[in-house]
C-alpha cells in the first residue's frame, strides 16, 4: 500500500468514524436525550463490533436506524436502571461528604460500588451486543467480564482519560470523535477480554 492509498484508508475511517459520532448524538437528541441515549449508543456499539469484526457496513445509516429501532425500548429498561443506580451512588457521595466523619467504614464500601458500577457500564455495551440473555445476566456478565479482566478493564479506563484530556484541550472534536473512538477502544479491549475468558474455558478439562 503506498503513501496515497494509506492517506485514503486512513481518511475514509477518519469520516466513517466521525459519521458514526454524528448519527450518536442526533439519534440521542432526538429520543429527547434521556430516552434516546442507551438506544443510540447501542447502535453505535453495534456498527462498530462489525467494523472490528470486518463484516461489511455497506449503509451505515439504515444499520444504525435499524438497530437504534429494534433495541430502543429494550436499552431503555437497562438505562433507567442504570440512571436508578447512578442517581443513588451520587446521593450517597454527597450524603458522606456531609457526614463522612460519622460514617467512615461507608466511604470504602461505597467506593467499591461505584468501581463496580463503571466497570459494568463500561462492559455492558459490547456483551449487549454479542450475547442474548435476560436482563440482569446481563449486568452480572458485564460484571464478571470486567472484574476478571484487570488488563482491559484498566485499558479502557485509560482510553477514557486520555479521551478526556484531549477533548479538555481540543474541544472541537467533541461532535466528531469522542463517542465513536471510545466505543472502537471499548469494544476492543473488551471483545479482548471475552476472547481470553473463552481461551481459558476451552482449556479446561472436561
Amino acid at each position: 500500500m503506498g503513501g496515497w492509498e494509506k492517506f485514503n484508508f486512513f481518511a475514509t475511517w477518519m469520516l466513517k468514524i466521525a459519521y458514526l459520532n454524528i448519527l450518536w448524538i442526533v439519534f440521542t437528541v432526538i429520543g429527547l436525550g434521556l430516552f434516546g441515549l442507551f438506544p443510540a449508543t447501542g447502535a453505535m456499539y453495534i456498527i462498530v463490533q462489525q467494523w472490528l469484526r470486518k463484516e461489511p457496513v455497506d449503509k451505515v445509516f439504515h444499520t444504525f436506524w435499524i438497530a437504534y429501532k429494534k433495541e430502543f425500548i429494550s436499552l431503555n429498561k437497562f438505562g433507567l436502571f442504570f440512571i436508578i443506580i447512578g442517581y443513588m451512588l451520587i446521593y450517597d457521595f454527597m450524603f458522606l461528604q456531609m457526614n463522612g466523619s460519622s460514617l467512615p467504614f461507608m466511604i470504602p464500601v461505597i467506593g467499591f460500588i461505584a468501581i463496580s458500577f463503571l466497570v459494568t457500564l463500561l462492559y455492558f455495551f459490547p456483551v449487549y451486543t454479542q450475547f442474548d440473555m435476560k436482563f440482569f445476566q446481563y449486568i452480572k456478565q458485564s460484571f464478571m467480564i470486567g472484574a476478571s479482566s484487570f488488563l482491559e478493564t484498566l485499558l479502557m479506563l485509560a482510553a477514557c482519560m486520555g479521551l478526556m484530556i484531549i477533548v479538555r484541550f481540543i474541544p472541537g472534536i467533541i461532535p466528531l470523535f469522542t463517542g465513536s473512538v471510545l466505543a472502537i477502544a471499548v469494544t476492543w479491549c473488551s471483545n479482548r477480554a471475552i476472547h481470553k475468558i473463552t481461551g481459558r474455558k476451552k482449556m479446561l478439562p472436561n
